[in-house]
């Protein structure tokens, strides 16, 4: 797919260091800076977006050491259905270069929980696994509930030995539910939850919790993926302040559309979650499928994510 993109000042060139298959079609990759120094620290839940052609990026979460650490560690789920970033991801070997964004977070712990209880569900163990690692340096309390498939367990031994006894792995629904049930009830007041896996997972947890009585307050989330897909029927854009239109096909989200036809339009993770892709919407029906706008403001049809939802008719305006 071609070399990596060179680096803007706003991000980081890093080398591959080491690449390791986790389990099948998980692969870690190992970044390092290429004077040997430090990177920049970040909070546990944090993501990088790593661009794999020029104008698309996709973000993953961080695994590995949070302050001054000497490398950065993603583990990336081939999806042998997307465009292609976790493909080009697969194709990298140690030596090679890859650009990606400094860290930002919308998953972070509370540090002042009385106790955290954490919830994985498949490749979103890669946040927990950064919350853990904080949590077990800063002598928090926690546990850990991982439910993955059968031989995908990415991260498994890590976490048994980050967390000994406070690591409870599921391998169907079942198990889940009979010792996350429980868990939900026991907890001391102060408790916060965190959850990370498919959105209907996420949803799920959120219900059973709030359904004991957990304050939604205490009741966090990151999905892996925004649980709908970017396409659907073809539509136009037209951009206000121009008057230019760009059409967009029904296998293509509006974001790239728009990279594509050379509007610099900032973006992250690309799942409607982060809201960095937030663009002012002029008319034209919505179809929201995003988790970062509230209903209100997804009601008042004036803003919309273009890496995920899309027009509802024929056309949509945008204020660009």
């Amino acid at each position: 797919m071609g070399d990596a993109p060179t680096a803007t000042a706003t991000e980081l060139s890093l080398v591959v260091a080491d690449t390791t298959m986790l389990c099948e079609d998980i692969r870690q990759i190992v970044l390092a800076p290429t004077d040997g120094g430090t990177l920049p620290s970040f909070t546990p839940g944090s993501h990088v977006a790593v661009t794999w052609r020029p104008g698309h990026r996709n973000s993953y979460s961080l695994t590995g050491p949070a302050i001054e650490p000497g490398h950065y560690s993603i583990s990336v789920r081939l999806d042998r259905a997307g465009h292609g970033g976790s493909q080009w991801i697969h194709t990298l070997s140690a030596g090679e270069r890859a650009t990606v964004s400094r860290p930002r977070s919308a998953f972070a712990p509370v540090p002042d929980a009385r106790h955290h209880l954490l919830v994985a569900g498949g490749i979103g163990v890669t946040p927990v696994l950064s919350h853990v690692r904080a949590a077990v340096q800063w002598g928090r309390s926690f546990e850990v509930i991982y439910s993955f498939r059968a031989g995908f367990g990415a991260h498994r031994d890590d976490l048994a030995e980050l967390c000994g006894d406070r690591l409870t792995t599921v391998e169907t629904p079942e198990e889940f539910w009979a010792h996350l049930t429980p868990a939900l009830g026991r907890q001391p007041i102060g408790t916060h939850l965190y959850t990370c896996g498919p959105v209907p997972m996420i949803d799920a947890v959120a219900g059973a919790a709030t359904g004991q009585g957990w304050p939604i307050q205490r009741v966090h989330s990151e999905p892996f993926s925004s649980g709908v897909a970017a396409g659907g029927k073809p539509f136009t854009v037209r951009l206000g302040r121009t008057g230019t239109t760009v059409p967009v096909d029904a296998d293509e989200s509006l974001l790239e559309a728009l990279l594509d036809n050379g509007f610099d339009v900032p973006n992250l993770c690309r799942q409607g979650v982060c809201g960095e892709c937030r663009l002012p919407v002029r008319g034209g029906r919505i179809d929201h499928r995003d988790l970062y706008l509230t209903d209100e403001e997804k009601a008042a049809g004036d803003a919309m994510m273009p890496c995920v939802s899309r027009a509802a008719g024929a056309e949509v305006e945008l204020e660009l």
